[in-house]
């Protein structure tokens, strides 16, 4: 008996995405993969100016493939479904996160290009509960590179999966809020005061 090979990820059905306003934020969204409830990428859309929601979401949606055309080409290739998912594991999580379920997206799968040390970090993170948070150092430690902050906070920089792998629970070492590339410090802190922490 012989067993067929996979697909090729471009041979795969469209990607789809899914979104939720998050507390005056702005509107979590994010693209994902039908066939496996796999989050491929994330971010959150915050209108600029007088722009609608829905202008937001558009604008970052293509960010998003961008991203993935750069660094997930294969991914990309899929292109993706117009219309939001408005069932499914991840919109179904999502709107729950959004509702105040903290760990709604814990047990969501992932996916995410990247070196073997970034997948190690985000995997870290993603041990990391809500309402806690660890420093860089700590996150490097939890990764197994105990030396490796530098590397540790390029993971948090360079992580495609916003709010399922929770990069916004890594502070500073002296209590500082550190950076943050979804939003600024200014919802980072948001964030972390949704879970009961004041940094």
């Amino acid at each position: 008996m012989t067993v067929a090979a996979p697909l090729p990820e471009t041979f795969l059905p469209e990607l789809r995405w899914s979104s939720a306003s998050l507390d005056g934020l702005g509107a979590i969204v994010m693209i994902h993969s039908p066939e496996d409830d796999t989050i491929r990428a994330a971010s959150l859309a915050q209108a600029l100016g007088d722009e609608p929601e829905v202008a937001a979401i558009g604008r970052v949606l293509e960010q998003l493939m961008d991203r993935l055309e750069l660094l997930a080409p294969e991914t990309a290739a899929r292109e993706m479904k117009p219309l939001p998912a408005g069932t499914g594991k991840v919109a179904e999580a999502l709107e729950a996160y959004a509702a105040g379920d903290h760990t709604a997206l814990d047990e969501v799968a992932v996916v995410q290009p990247g070196s073997e040390y970034r997948q190690d970090v985000w995997a870290a993170m993603r041990e990391i509960p809500a309402g806690e948070t660890v420093s860089y150092a700590e996150l490097a430690q939890m990764a197994g590179r105990p030396l490796a902050h530098r590397a540790a906070a390029s993971a948090c920089a360079n992580n495609m999966v916003a709010f399922a792998v929770p990069c916004h629970r890594v502070i500073r070492s002296d209590g500082g809020i550190g950076g943050y590339g979804f939003g600024g410090t200014q919802t980072k802190r948001a964030l972390l005061a949704r879970e009961g922490i004041n940094p």
